[in-house]
């Protein structure tokens, strides 16, 4: 885990400095029109919703998987069998929306089907190894990385997506990174490039976007359901 950790963050580092060193080829200029907005918007939240599923699914695994010993099929395991990756995807779909030149995409998709689908196939093996049997229904049962529309549509968002404050505790400082470092970039394109009225305009629709992070926060932390599973670990399905 740590050594994985470690070649994430060089990777991020590296993102990082190639994005400074050429912020003309991958910073896209921002003009002044409705799907410009509109995108900007829906990628900021995409951010969120990214972390959500990343700080569910980090904190569910370490709660409940009985440190590799448990197979976990429920929370936000029984939505897709990588809700971790799910997030991570959401989080740099939301970046290039924001920030970044379309043809950039491209880098970023080529980035994480070569880092995380071998991180995915890795584990997938491992898995097989420990769990035979449960592993390969599971599979049979939930997506590997991206939801079926069926079980978008009708699931309850409580079910798959539950927290923790304790949870939230632990990834603030990366929640905060990211989306402050995506704020600060954004809002010194909007400044230089289109000024202060237009800078104003959008803060107003991105403090909306908190506010509907903080309200689907409060929703989800304070659902009944998550108090059945922390009340009686033995009812969920591993």
């Amino acid at each position: 885990m740590k050594a994985r950790l470690k070649i994430n963050g060089v990777i991020t580092v590296l993102s990082l400095a190639i994005l400074g060193l050429f912020p003309g080829f991958f910073v896209r200029s921002h003009s002044v029109n409705f799907w410009e907005e509109s995108a900007e918007i829906l990628g900021f939240a995409c951010i969120l919703l990214g972390q959500l599923f990343r700080t569910s699914a980090r904190g569910y695994k370490a709660e409940f998987s009985q440190e590799g010993k448990a197979l976990i099929q429920a929370g936000p395991y029984a939505f897709v069998r990588n809700p971790m990756y799910l997030g991570i995807l959401l989080i740099g779909l939301g970046i290039v929306m924001v920030l970044l030149n379309w043809q950039a995409a491209f880098i970023i998709a080529a980035v994480f089907i070569v880092r995380y689908f071998l991180l995915i196939f890795e584990e997938e093996k491992k898995l097989l190894k420990l769990f035979p049997g449960d592993y390969a229904d599971y599979c049979q049962k939930v997506p590997r990385l991206l939801p079926s529309a069926e079980s978008v549509v009708s699931k309850d968002m409580r079910e798959y997506l539950p927290l923790r404050w304790i949870w939230l505790k632990k990834e603030i400082g990366t929640i905060l990174a990211v989306l402050v470092g995506v704020l600060v970039v954004e809002s010194w394109g909007d400044l230089r490039n289109e000024g202060t009225f237009v800078y104003f305009k959008e803060s107003i629709w991105i403090g909306l976007a908190l506010v509907w992070f903080i309200s689907l926060i409060l929703y989800l932390t304070r659902t009944a359901l998550f108090k059945k599973y922390a009340s009686g670990k033995s009812d969920i399905a591993l």
